[in-house]
């Protein structure tokens, strides 16, 4: 095994651990700033193991703010513990795939690998089928082993129409030692009556208390070599290159800047990825500043103002019509008659712009209802001539002024026309 390791290119081993760490689950060795809402989680959860006490619980917080993690972290830790003797079942479930109880039954029949058991036996509710699985469970060597259930995206279980996958899982919770319900959610859910009766009303609010010294901390945790990698040497002097980088200047300049935009831990994997990507063992050994500024250029781009720049010149001139029209208006939506009649008038002043006819401007003017830069101000303009709907333009000044200036060969007069006009 040890010839095997050293016949590894370092360089390779480390790029591919890094891309694992970025790009899957990882639970890492510590989580900063979470530490009581850990605690809570593993006392809920002891009660548990130990005591049989079935519960539901929310734990809610925005995306990326790493309530998946803090799980996982909760879960390795208490099964380290020596007292816990039995293994523990884990469901996990996406309000997002599982969009029935058909899905929903068949994916928790696959993940208990209940499938021979099941067979092709029909059952008449979710509740039944629950009920089932649970006592086959209990039948086999099984019947001290817990079930946790993991719903991600709970939000989107609450808008399924019957909602009888949360009714049962949370009745079985309330009144039985065999389940733990345990939701992931972005936001405080409203649920209904019947599904409050049966909820245990337990709540964990993960809220963003990272400080820029924790996020530096975790630039430098998502970048190091473990302990057990095979060249002890080669992880040493890439530990303290690491150490060196997080100093830079120009790292620290970064990292202030995607700090103070948001503290999202998905959005610093994305930014770590693509110089992790171009390490190789001939040119690049080692992570530089310079990598990280370019993919911190990537990552920021504008996919709006790209998209600006790809369109023809009718359309731009369309655009600026119509955030002409907004801004003196104090934002009133627009017709496409108003903005027709503004891009005529200046077309005309100017005997080097072509004037298009209204069949091929109204074409123009749909293809940016289709790329979505415009939005229908109410439903019931469906029902009005097209020419007479009304629509609101969801897109800002600068992002029209920086298009002007990228786009190819745009004359003087457009630019002139856009910078005089919006504000």
């Amino acid at each position: 095994m040890e010839n095997e390791d050293e016949c590894i290119n370092p360089v390779d081993k480390t790029q591919e651990i890094l891309k694992l760490r970025l790009c899957r689950k990882h639970t890492p060795s510590e989580i900063l700033g979470h530490e009581y809402e850990i605690k809570s989680l593993q006392y809920l959860l002891r009660r548990y193991f130990f005591f049989g006490e079935g519960r539901s619980l929310l734990i809610v917080g925005p995306r990326g703010n790493g309530k998946s993690a803090l799980i996982e972290k909760a879960l390795v830790e208490i099964g380290e513990e020596e007292e816990l003797h039995t293994n523990l079942l884990q469901v996990h479930l996406n309000g997002l795939l599982q969009t029935d109880e058909t899905i929903a039954l068949k994916e928790i029949i696959r993940q208990l690998h209940l499938e021979d058991t099941v067979g092709d036996r029909v059952f008449g509710s979710f509740a039944e089928a629950l009920k089932f699985l649970l006592e086959a469970i209990k039948s086999g060597n099984q019947s001290s082993e817990p079930i946790l259930f993991i719903l991600n995206e709970f939000e989107h279980f609450l808008r399924h129409r019957k909602q009888t996958l949360l009714y049962d899982l949370f009745a079985t919770a309330q009144t039985s030692q065999t389940i733990f319900v345990l939701g992931i959610a972005r936001s405080n859910v409203n649920m209904e009556v019947r599904l409050i009766a049966r909820f245990s009303h337990l709540q964990i609010n993960v809220l963003n208390n990272m400080t820029f010294e924790d996020y530096v901390m975790l630039f430098k945790q998502l970048l190091k070599l473990e302990e057990d990698f095979p060249d002890r040497k080669f992880q040493s002097d890439w530990n303290k290159s690491i150490e060196e980088l997080s100093e830079a200047q120009s790292i620290v300049d970064m990292l202030k800047k995607k700090f103070s935009f948001s503290q999202d831990i998905c959005a610093l994997k994305q930014l770590l990825f693509l110089p992790v990507c171009l390490l190789n063992e001939k040119d690049t050994q080692r992570l530089t500043p310079e990598m990280f500024v370019e993919s911190l250029k990537i990552s920021n781009t504008d996919s709006v103002l790209a998209m600006l720049c790809g369109i023809s010149f009718l359309e731009l001139c369309l655009i600026i019509a119509m955030k002409h029209c907004q801004d003196t208006s104090e934002g009133f939506p627009f017709t496409f008659e108003m903005i027709l009649y503004k891009y005529r008038k200046f077309a005309q002043r100017h005997s080097s712009m072509q004037v298009f006819d209204k069949a091929v401007v109204l074409k123009a003017f749909e293809h940016l209802v289709a790329l979505e830069f415009l939005k229908p101000v109410e439903d019931e303009c469906a029902r009005v001539q097209k020419e007479y709907r009304l629509w609101s333009l969801w897109i800002e000044s600068t992002q029209i002024m920086d298009a002007l200036q990228k786009y190819p060969q745009c004359p003087n007069d457009v630019r002139n026309w856009a910078s005089f006009y919006i504000s």
